[in-house]
């Protein structure tokens, strides 16, 4: 059977390309309300016609710009990632100095409720049927559970044998970042995103190598 995406345009799965300073402009400005709004109320309640009202705009005219509400909810998530790109800079750190980045992201997030409350929200959401984001937070998890396993084996110079715990690992390290933020967010006054990411890390590091991180190891 052939896939029906494959007889998709192009251009049907991605934005209109504004061609005015102005169009530009609002087009962002859609986004940021559209953020805000999938943060707050979940992407299945959160409705067009109140994102298009405060951006004082019609329904159509948000269309106009995204074509649909799930490639608004796409764009919404891409938004969010390259302002994870741009903290992270040109090159990805590696080993340990990837695994600091890891705290100083949970340290940042204090600072941006908005994009916290939207990636709670929407990644709880996504393990729903057909949700539109489902396959972006498959991904992303997929990603950043390899990019911290490689990371830990780097850091504690682990065999090839040994691989396993790292994944183990990586996942306790993703599972803590992600319920801190939905801690955090219900109670921010109670919980320190950073220094309790900084605990785990810390010691993940001990339990995978004694030798370089315990007591008497390296720090």
């Amino acid at each position: 059977m052939s896939n029906p995406s494959a007889r998709t345009p192009a251009h049907k799965t991605r934005p209109r390309t504004p061609r005015s300073a102005e169009a530009k402009q609002r087009q962002q400005r859609i986004l940021h309300i559209a953020m805000d709004t999938f943060g707050a109320r979940g992407y299945n309640n959160a409705s067009l016609a109140e994102i298009a009202e405060q951006a004082g705009l019609t329904q159509a005219g948000v269309l106009h710009y995204f074509r649909s509400k799930a490639l608004l909810l796409t764009s919404v998530l891409e938004l969010r990632d390259q302002t994870d790109i741009e903290q992270l800079g040109a090159d990805r750190p590696q080993g340990l100095e990837f695994l600091r980045h890891l705290v100083d992201t949970a340290l940042r997030n204090a600072e941006r409720e908005g994009i916290v409350r939207l990636y709670a929200v929407l990644s709880a959401e996504s393990v729903t049927d057909s949700h539109p984001a489902q396959t972006y937070f498959r991904d992303r998890y997929s990603g950043l559970r390899a990019f911290v396993a490689d990371a830990l084996r780097e850091a504690c110079d682990l065999p090839d044998d040994r691989a396993g715990e790292a994944e183990t690992a990586a996942n306790a390290v993703i599972a803590v970042m992600d319920g801190l933020q939905v801690q955090w967010l219900l109670s921010p006054e109670a919980v320190d995103m950073a220094a309790s990411t900084d605990l785990v890390v810390r010691s993940l590091l001990t339990t995978l190598a004694p030798h370089r991180f315990g007591p008497a190891g390296e720090r």
